[in-house]
């Protein structure tokens, strides 16, 4: 009977400690390097993985290059094949951490973060800074950013042909709801 007692209370346990970390796998993500007078360059994609510790701040965040979706199916071919080079860098990681976060002190309310870490694209990496805005709601922990990126960061060449077309600078929107 002890054994059992300590086994489910072991169980117990490690649902408790399981449960510490703040996820989602439907986060979204968008970029736009339109230039004006051109075609709109943006592409969404609504699978993305983002990871929270709460007790330290810390987070990690994945997304796979395929899963981008233009509205023009070329401009998704040329992406994938001549831009980011998918089969060859499947994947964009972060890794980070929320400078002065404290989950206690969360509201409804967003407030203001800044996030340092390392973003992984196209085989590169670069130190970031961004600044998210960051709620708690019902549905979890909800954290918006808006940042730039620039293609030349990333060893990301924009051929000749389009360059007056495709804005080196690109735009990227997250919006994740972590539970």
């Amino acid at each position: 009977m002890k054994k059992i007692l300590f086994y489910g209370f072991l169980l117990v346990m490690a649902e408790s400690f399981a449960q510490t970390k703040l996820v989602t796998k439907t986060g979204k993500i968008t970029f736009e390097a339109s230039v004006p007078a051109f075609e709109e360059v943006k592409a969404k994609n609504e699978a993305v993985t983002c990871i929270l510790n709460p007790e330290t701040g810390e987070i990690a965040s994945l997304v796979l290059m395929k899963g981008f979706r233009f509205k023009v199916a070329l401009m998704e071919e040329h992406f994938n094949e001549n831009y980011v080079e998918s089969d060859k860098f499947p994947k964009a990681t972060f890794k980070g951490k929320i400078d002065g976060f404290d989950a206690t002190k969360l509201t409804a309310t967003a407030k203001d973060y800044t996030i340092k870490g390392k973003l992984e694209l196209h085989g590169k990496s670069k130190d970031i800074t961004i600044t998210a805005k960051i709620k708690k709601t019902d549905a979890g922990v909800e954290l918006d950013s808006n940042f730039t990126l620039n293609t030349d960061d990333f060893d990301i060449e924009i051929p000749s042909v389009v360059s007056k077309k495709v804005s080196k600078k690109v735009a990227v929107t997250l919006e994740v709801t972590m539970k």
